[in-house]
């Protein structure tokens, strides 16, 4: 089950404009039981750019996948130069009215579950819970040899010890957590290995060509045959990580509902799509449920201890 990098696909011109109506999505949220889907889109408000949506990041860089980062010690030194500027980044970042709309929604019980393709924890800062991080998250760290996970934040110290100094200006940064940066600004950045036994260390997070594992995938299954309706919020479906699971929903004719600014790949699977901004959209349909959408009641994200 591998999957490639799809960074493109062809928008259906055969299917009707998106709708502002947000009428459909209350209903589905009435009556229970809807399973949330989010992607990069939902994180954009709290100021990360998304892939493929208007000055997403796709349109200026091509992210890291697994293939290369495994072959190339060159490529993981440029993967582990500009991850670490990004954490720091991503460290700034705060839940937005999005996210906190979808845990007010999950704190009345309307969800069933909250799936996110997204590796910045932003849901669970909102103070979601039970989320399945699809793709991983950015504040765990692996050994491709030995296995041994370990805080990304206790990396994150290592690596300003060994490189002390470096605080280049990146150009921007990215939804997986990659900053823009030159090979000159680069340099000569030292990439650390396994402290238990000497081997590469990647982030727990699910590159581009690299397989989501299957257990997660199998779990993501049954959360949708459990689940009355999927709500899709800010992502383009052009992998077929979460693709799956709308075609799943609609296979056994449950309602697909979708939030997003630009056409998705799994637009004819959907009853509804959405086409405003999400924070607004998911806090106009809370108000009409009378559902107050609290402030941030935990800490911003497990990547604000980025700052070391």
């Amino acid at each position: 089950m591998r999957m490639r990098p799809t960074l493109s696909w062809t928008p259906a011109d055969d299917l009707p404009p998106g709708t502002t109506d947000l009428e459909p999505v209350a209903e589905a949220l009435s009556t229970g039981g809807v399973l949330v889907l989010s992607g990069a889109g939902l994180s954009t408000e709290s100021g990360i750019p998304d892939y493929r949506g208007e000055g997403g990041s796709l349109s200026r860089h091509t992210p890291m996948t697994y293939q290369d980062f495994t072959a190339s010690a060159q490529a993981r030194r440029r993967y582990w130069a500009r991850s670490h500027l990004g954490w720091r980044a991503f460290g700034r970042a705060r839940p937005n009215a999005g996210h906190r709309a979808v845990a007010a929604f999950g704190r009345h019980g309307l969800l069933s579950g909250v799936i996110t393709q997204n590796v910045d924890g932003l849901h669970q800062a909102a103070g979601s819970e039970g989320v399945v991080e699809l793709h991983g998250s950015l504040d765990r760290v692996v050994c491709l040899s030995c296995g041994a996970y370990s805080p990304r934040r206790a990396l994150a110290r290592r690596l300003e010890e060994a490189n002390p100094g470096f605080a280049p200006v990146a150009a921007g940064i990215n939804p997986d957590g990659d900053a823009d940066l030159t090979d000159e600004q680069v340099g000569d950045f030292r990439v650390l290995p396994c402290t238990v036994c000497g081997g590469i260390l990647k982030p727990d997070v699910v590159f581009f060509g690299e397989t989501v594992p299957q257990q997660r995938v199998e779990h993501c299954r049954e959360l949708v045959g459990e689940a009355a309706s999927l709500l899709v919020l800010g992502s383009s479906l052009t992998v077929m990580s979460g693709l799956r699971f709308v075609r799943q929903a609609a296979k056994a004719e449950k309602p697909v509902l979708i939030i997003n600014r630009d056409q998705t790949r799994g637009d004819r699977h959907a009853v509804t799509r959405v086409t405003l901004p999400l924070g607004s959209a998911l806090t106009t349909v809370a108000g009409r449920l009378g559902i107050p959408v609290d402030g941030e009641t935990r800490p911003p994200s497990p990547c604000a201890e980025a700052s070391v």
